[in-house]
């Protein structure tokens, strides 16, 4: 694991956060560098073990996905054309964030998660156990777990700060947090996105089940994708040959990394247990072919 980062060091430049997994520091007035770390979280609890290559598989995949959404749906994003070497001269300091850094536009985030189910699973499936109905929206009875659902549902909820949990939420919660207007242009935004690569994926043999995004504003207003887009991270992906409904699928994502945490004698909460050798790494062989059956490409290292 010489070559995984779990926290990134830049000296002249102001790191502004650190988040679960991205460490975000400012450039100028408009422009950050967002750093994607080998960090994972699991049950809202970042782990001290680095997963090789995470990083740059997220950061791929991201790019890929913000770049293909633009062409396709119209919907910008924040990626900008500014190389890593002019932000972070150092060639010593730059060599570590090479293919996990972006130079990105400021933007006002909103303050939700645009969540988008297509298959009943995780909190979802909770809720509809409990009233029925998955963040408001009623379902039919006798859906199965893992089952899809009869139409893709934007199912929000809130932005947890690091070690808190997101907290599902419905459409007027939204509404009531950035206005029904922009309230419905995040829900329509995000499910234009989910069915386009919904179809992708399943031509590649992934099941994406469910999704979130985040959303800025610029000066105008206008809305764009921000942090990352359809990745194992922020996504669940099943592999469609293995697919059956009524049990927890296999999958791409760190539910892998879950799994293995329900096995152990711990409660959720901080400071997370290291991982294996063994697990962070097979773990990194799910996030590359992710990457390999979305892109057709493998990960290029710098």
């Amino acid at each position: 694991m010489n070559d995984t980062l779990l926290e990134s060091d830049i000296p002249d430049l102001e790191c502004v956060h650190r988040g679960k997994v991205r460490d975000l520091y400012r450039v100028d007035d408009d422009h950050w560098l967002m750093v994607t770390t080998d960090r994972l979280s699991a049950f809202d609890v970042i782990l001290p073990t680095p997963v090789p290559d995470k990083g740059r598989v997220l950061t791929a995949i991201t790019v890929y996905w913000m770049r293909r959404i633009e062409r396709e749906l119209g919907i910008p994003n924040q990626l900008t054309d500014i190389p890593l070497a002019e932000v972070v001269p150092d060639p010593g300091v730059r060599a570590p964030l090479e293919g996990r850094s972006l130079v990105v536009r400021r933007l006002e985030a909103l303050p939700v998660e645009a969540v988008v189910r297509g298959y009943l699973i995780g909190s979802g499936w909770k809720d509809y156990q409990a009233t029925g109905a998955v963040c408001g929206l009623p379902l039919p009875p006798g859906l199965e777990l893992a089952g899809a659902l009869p139409e893709p549902l934007f199912t929000p909820s809130t932005k947890a700060a690091v070690g808190d949990h997101d907290e599902n939420v419905d459409f007027d919660h939204v509404a009531a947090a950035i206005g029904e207007e922009r309230a419905r242009e995040v829900r329509d935004a995000s499910i234009a996105i989910y069915n386009l690569a919904r179809e992708h994926a399943a031509a590649r043999g992934i099941i994406i089940a469910d999704t979130k995004f985040e959303f800025g504003l610029d000066r105008e207003g206008r809305l764009h994708l921000i942090d990352e887009v359809l990745t194992p991270d922020s996504s669940r992906f099943w592999p469609a040959d293995e697919y059956t409904p009524g049990r927890s699928p296999a999958s791409f994502d760190k539910q892998y990394v879950r799994d293995y945490l329900e096995t152990l004698d711990w409660d959720k909460t901080a400071p997370g247990p290291a991982l294996p050798a063994e697990i962070a790494e097979q773990t990194a062989a799910r996030y590359r072919e992710a990457l390999e059956r979305l892109t057709g490409s493998p990960l290029d290292r710098p």
